[in-house]
């Protein structure tokens, strides 16, 4: 399984470190998202890792903002978050994908950016 941590209110212009550990699966041997999904909104990739040694991409939104990182020793992927703008609230998810089609799907962590 995947759970994540480390959402919460902040302001606008504040930085958050999201957490997602997995559980159960090794997730060196999978590609890795980040996801989100906004009040009303249908929910959107952000931050993709196909692989430990690929490299990293970014939804135009967040590009320059937001770090996408993996700790294998931890078995776990990190979301840094800098320059949080109002428009980010949103429940965040990582997405796990792997050999033979398996994958996961945290239950999310909510952000909220706001005064």
């Amino acid at each position: 399984q995947l759970v994540e941590s480390g959402g919460g209110l902040v302001q606008p212009g504040g930085s958050l470190r999201l957490s997602c550990v997995a559980s159960g699966f090794t997730l060196s041997f999978y590609a890795i998202g980040w996801f989100r999904q906004a009040p009303g909104k249908e929910r959107e990739g952000i931050s993709c890792s196909p692989s430990v040694s690929n490299t990293i991409t970014y939804a135009d939104s967040i590009k320059g903002r937001f770090t996408m990182s993996r700790d294998s020793a931890k078995n776990t992927v990190y979301l840094q978050m800098n320059n949080l703008k109002p428009e980010d609230t949103a429940v965040y998810f990582c997405y796990a994908l792997g050999p033979y089609g398996r994958q996961y799907w945290g239950k999310g962590t909510a952000v909220t950016v706001s005064h």
